[in-house]
């Protein structure tokens, strides 16, 4: 193979259409804007425009709010880290935390914490250190013979102490 015979795939490149010359071209006249108008002219297009009545999305309430405060955790059930041990994913003798999950592909990033859950079984003795934990996800580890560590959530500067 020569630098020469180098091409793109047939049909991969499509030539512009020019539009505005002529009615052989198929795209004259008009250039396949249709009539006059608002539409026919560029930049200018109202969407959601309804012809002077309320439009949709003014008629219905407004509803809900974001919290600016809220903490998006990385979720984690029981059955996932054991599925995980069990494929040699993690070693169930050192401690589980976010970086020993995302490094075992378990989540694919820690967010703002870790929260752990508990759907599924725990066989393996662990020791767990999360930001979050519900109460069904500590008593199966520890009924296993683990532990759970619940971190402080990670403050921000400026907040007091």
């Amino acid at each position: 193979m020569k630098l020469s015979e180098i091409a793109d795939n047939a049909g991969s490149r499509k030539k512009r259409m020019r539009v505005g010359r002529g009615i052989g071209s198929g795209k004259g006249k008009t250039s396949g804007r249709g009539g006059k108008g608002q539409t026919a002219r560029s930049g200018v297009r109202i969407k959601g425009f309804e012809g002077g009545q309320m439009p949709l999305h003014r008629r219905l309430p407004k509803r809900g709010f974001n919290n600016v405060f809220r903490v998006e955790y990385a979720e984690v059930n029981l059955d996932r880290i054991q599925q995980a041990i069990d494929a040699k994913q993690l070693d169930a003798g050192s401690v589980i935390n976010a970086e020993a999950l995302v490094k075992a592909g378990v989540l694919r990033r820690a967010k703002a914490g870790l929260r752990l859950l508990g759907r599924g079984e725990i066989k393996s003795k662990v020791n767990v250190e999360v930001h979050g934990a519900s109460k069904s996800a500590i008593a199966a580890v520890e009924k296993a013979g683990g532990t759970v560590k619940v971190l402080a959530p990670a403050k921000e500067e400026g907040e007091a102490a």
